[in-house]
């Protein structure tokens, strides 16, 4: 599905940088592991980094029931959502031609609580398994007592873009000649070596699924 860019999504700064279709802003959305959530509460902006996760075409959070972004976003007031992700550097011949490479969304919209206590586990479950997949079925689920301490809310995918820049510098003709290093530095990333608890039993192992984790790259 292609999002409609209107006036708050559309991409006006080099716009064929600008994709408004779903596979391309899930993808996005999916790999990140955390997004930045901007709002506006009693005339003050704020912006908080949290945890989310896609279920279909909705981004779901959770935190405490006490957490004035978890009650903004419930509240059904306007909210944007941000995520980032670096590629590489991008070292031009001039100061002035120097970039990143990089894979973005925006996201505006109004959220709302997740009330069902089936909904809440599944919006749990989708957050806990895009930080580290395997994990729910492997750790005790919440009880009662934390699912009531708990806010779990939504966002519809409605109004977002991406933006995306790839490839190598652009430079200004004439600066081709300068004696200059210039192209891309990559950003690798990956997950080190876990570190075990002190108290964790000796004879419980690393799960396959974290061991899987490890040796992998985004």
């Amino acid at each position: 599905m292609k999002h409609k860019p209107n006036k708050k999504v559309k991409v006006n700064r080099i716009p064929e940088r600008g994709f408004y279709d779903s596979e391309t802003i899930y993808k996005i959305v999916d790999e990140a592991l955390y997004c930045h959530i901007s709002f506006i509460q009693d005339g003050q902006p704020f912006i908080i980094p949290t945890i989310h996760a896609r279920i279909n075409d909705r981004l779901v959070f959770h935190g405490a029931k006490t957490s004035r972004l978890l009650r903004q976003i419930s509240s059904g007031k306007e909210i944007s959502v941000a995520i980032t992700i670096l590629d590489e550097l991008v070292l031009a011949r001039s100061v002035f031609h120097h970039s990143m490479n990089y894979r973005s969304v925006v996201i505006f919209g109004k959220g709302e609580p997740i009330k069902n206590k089936n909904e809440k586990l599944k919006a749990l479950e989708a957050i806990t398994n895009h930080i580290i997949p395997g994990r729910w079925n492997d750790a005790r689920k919440p009880n009662d007592k934390e699912l009531n301490a708990t806010s779990v809310v939504s966002l519809k995918i409605n109004e977002a873009s991406a933006k995306i820049r790839t490839g190598p510098p652009k430079d200004d003709e004439e600066d081709y000649d300068l004696p200059v290093w210039a192209g891309v530095i990559p950003l690798s990333k990956k997950f080190e070596q876990p570190k075990e608890d002190s108290k964790l039993k000796p004879e419980i192992l690393l799960p396959d699924y974290i061991s899987n984790l490890i040796k992998s790259k985004f």
